[in-house]
């Protein structure tokens, strides 16, 4: 429904704007320019969703290789004493527990095709046991919020596009987008911690925070003292290492769990390529919503009002093309992604913007879209402070991904 609004308002915006530019200002190109860009837009639209096609399809079956091999069992196994202090009203073992560790944990990996069946499920047994069934419990939203801010570990769809839009690396981003979806998932965690009287001081709580705490820290000042060009390379480096070893891992393990790795690499693959052809009218739609928007001048007088509020107050400014997209994050996925490939379409996958505008798709989930689908499912209509806490997690994300942003490719 956000969506809806959001593209209706492009349009109409868009119109307005072009009439006052021709009526007003003798421009008699705004609306030629427009319709021109609808035609260019769609087609833009269609050959990325037909580039996608190969990326997404080998990545949608090395996933499913990780998914057959235990990899979600495994990562669950890993958080199990994590999260079972993270929600102190659930039974030891409540059926809830296994749903949300595997939930998460495909979330984290990018599996959003099996995250969302068994959020789903999780949610559906965490209302089972909550006593007000048109109110969300503590545990129902201390899960909401973890989903929202969307801690991930392998940002594989915003890899994927900018391989398509032409990234000479398209894994540079993959480490600034671990580091700003930490900060995002701690600022979450912490705000429902303290709505809910968590102790965040508890020794397993502190072992696994203050470790994942100290080594995104110790990452950060290291870098923080290195040349530019350095930091480029170390992040390139890494990066590119880990996915590969991710790759290999996940081989591995279903190798030895016996699982016949080429047939599962198959199933996923065709899974890749289906994705690829669903998200066609998807992203042509908006795409050619953002493209009117930008061909009228609406988006260049939004962009001109925040840098002009930024630079009033002395803040750099090169990030604030960018900036549609963290305004769109929270509100619609398929939104911000637009906003995303537009940035890149039109400043370079390579560009600053472009590369902040990656950063930021990455760090956050749609704070919207998940509260509606998830609370929905069960019915819940008093959402508490869901929506407050999800936000908080959204604004930290997005400006920790521009200030590291800036530390990596400014």
């Amino acid at each position: 429904m956000v969506l809806n609004y959001i593209w209706i308002g492009f349009f109409i915006i868009a119109f307005i704007v072009g009439l006052i530019k021709l009526i007003f200002f003798g421009d008699m190109t705004v609306f030629s320019e427009m319709i021109s860009s609808t035609f260019d837009t769609a087609k833009t639209g269609f050959t990325i969703s037909l580039g996608l096609t190969g990326v997404l399809t080998l990545w949608m079956g090395i996933m499913k290789v990780g998914e057959k091999g235990g990899v979600i069992k495994l990562f669950s196994k890993l958080v199990n004493p994590f999260f079972r202090k993270l929600f102190p009203e659930l039974e030891k073992d409540h059926p809830a527990y296994g749903s949300i560790m595997m939930n998460i944990a495909a979330n984290m990996l990018g599996l959003d095709n099996a995250a969302t069946p068994i959020g789903l499920k999780a949610m559906d047994q965490l209302q089972k046991s909550n006593p007000k069934k048109d109110t969300a419990s503590n545990a129902q939203i201390m899960f909401l919020v973890l989903n929202t801010s969307g801690l991930t570990l392998i940002p594989i769809s915003i890899m994927v596009y900018r391989a398509q839009m032409g990234a000479a690396d398209p894994s540079d981003i993959f480490i600034p987008i671990l580091l700003a979806t930490f900060f995002s998932t701690l600022a979450g965690l912490i705000t429902v911690a303290i709505y809910q009287k968590i102790n965040l001081f508890n020794r397993v709580i502190l072992a696994y925070l203050g470790g994942l705490s100290a080594l995104i820290l110790g990452i950060i000042l290291y870098l923080q003292h290195l040349p530019k060009a350095k930091i480029a390379e170390i992040s390139s480096v890494t990066s590119n290492v880990l996915l590969f070893s991710i790759i290999v891992f996940f081989i591995g393990l279903a190798a030895l769990k016996k699982v016949n790795v080429y047939d599962a690499f198959i199933e996923g693959a065709k899974d890749g390529f289906k994705t690829a052809v669903k998200i066609i009218p998807y992203l042509v739609a908006i795409l050619v919503a953002i493209g009117v928007f930008r061909a009228s001048g609406a988006m260049d007088y939004l962009i001109s009002g925040f840098a002009y509020i930024f630079e009033s107050t002395g803040i750099n400014t090169d990030f604030i093309n960018a900036l549609p997209t963290a305004l769109m994050k929270p509100l619609s996925g398929s939104g911000a992604r637009g906003m995303m490939v537009d940035t890149m379409r039109t400043f370079g996958a390579d560009s600053f913007a472009g590369k902040v505008a990656s950063t930021v798709q990455g760090a956050t989930d749609t704070t919207f879209y998940i509260i509606a689908v998830y609370f929905g499912s069960v019915g819940i209509k008093n959402t508490r402070y869901a929506v407050t806490a999800g936000l908080i997690a959204d604004f930290v994300g997005i400006v920790a991904a521009i200030l590291i942003a800036y530390l990596f490719f400014h």
